[in-house]
Formats: structure tokens, sequence, C-alpha cells
């Protein structure tokens, strides 16, 4: 298998075969705990994910979408399309000029990808792989891999900013 880098991007489907068995066989079930805060999208609305550690990834909204802001200490915000928030997410309190808290809810599978993990599956980190939305996603040491408990995608969360959200579950 090639290696991939800094300067190549793997596509999803391609990286979601990579990573599925080390996934099924290591992979532990976390739960987004912080409440978030939403809103509707702007139809063609360009967000820049941007972490502690720097740009994640990009995305430009659609009609029915919402901006999601992280309660963390970057306050990355993200967009997820209606479909997928209605599944992740629970209504808390509006907090006026359209914005709204809600709490997470659901069940996913993380993957912490130490040094180990990126050479078994021949990842030489920083590297980049596609997005669930079709644009590159950086992936660095240590940061976690998050995947549906069906498997259907994968995506980063920043290691800082995943210890601010997510607990493990025993």
């Amino acid at each position: 298998m090639q290696g991939f880098n800094t300067f190549s991007v793997m596509p999803q489907a391609e990286f979601l075969r990579l990573v599925l068995p080390l996934f099924k066989k290591e992979g532990k079930k976390y739960k987004k705990t912080r409440a978030i805060f939403a809103r509707e999208a702007k139809e063609n609305e360009f967000v820049r994910t941007i972490t502690r550690d720097g740009l994640e990834t990009t995305n430009t909204a659609k009609i029915g979408d919402y901006i999601v802001k992280n309660q963390t200490k970057a306050g990355e915000e993200y967009i997820v399309s209606k479909e997928t928030f209605r599944k992740k997410y629970e209504f808390c309190r509006d907090m006026g000029n359209g914005l709204c808290e809600y709490q997470p809810i659901g069940v996913m599978v993380g993957l912490e990808m130490t040094e180990a993990i990126c050479q078994q599956l021949h990842l030489k980190l920083p590297t980049y792989f596609m997005a669930p939305w079709g644009n590159r996603m950086i992936l660095k040491d240590r940061d976690f891999l998050l995947a549906p408990l069906n498997y259907s995608k994968v995506y980063r969360i920043a290691r800082h900013e995943f210890f601010e959200t997510y607990n493990r579950l025993h």
C-alpha cells in the first residue's frame, strides 16, 4: 500500500476501508458530552474549521444545513446536514438571534491515531484524507478518528478538542 503524506489526499471510501479493521478491533465507544450552539446555515455559506492546532477542514453549506459551534477553547465551527443534525443533537434552549443550544445524543466509535497504529496503516503524519463532505481533512499525531456505530464514514477530531468534548463509555 502506498504511504500517504501531506501532499496526497486519500479518498473517504479508501481511508474508511483502511481504518475499518482497526476500528472494529481497537475502537472504543465515546459520547460527546458538551453542549453545542447551532444555527441554520445560509446557502453557500463557507466555513473554515479551525481547532487549537490550526485549520482542520473547510465546507460549504447547502440549504437546510446547520452551522455548529463547539463550546471549546477554540470555539471551532463546522457544518452538519439537517438529517445528521437531527440524529445527533437535541434542543435545549433558544439563545436568541437564531442561535440555539443543543445537547449531543448518540454514541460514536473512536480510535486514537498513535504512532503504532499509523505504522500499521502505513500512514505518515500529518496526512490528509477526504472528509465525508468532500473536502480534505488533516490528521495529526494522536488525533482521534470517529465513526458512527455503523462505520459509514470517518472524520477527525483534533486531540485537544476531543478531550474537551468527548467521554469514553465503559
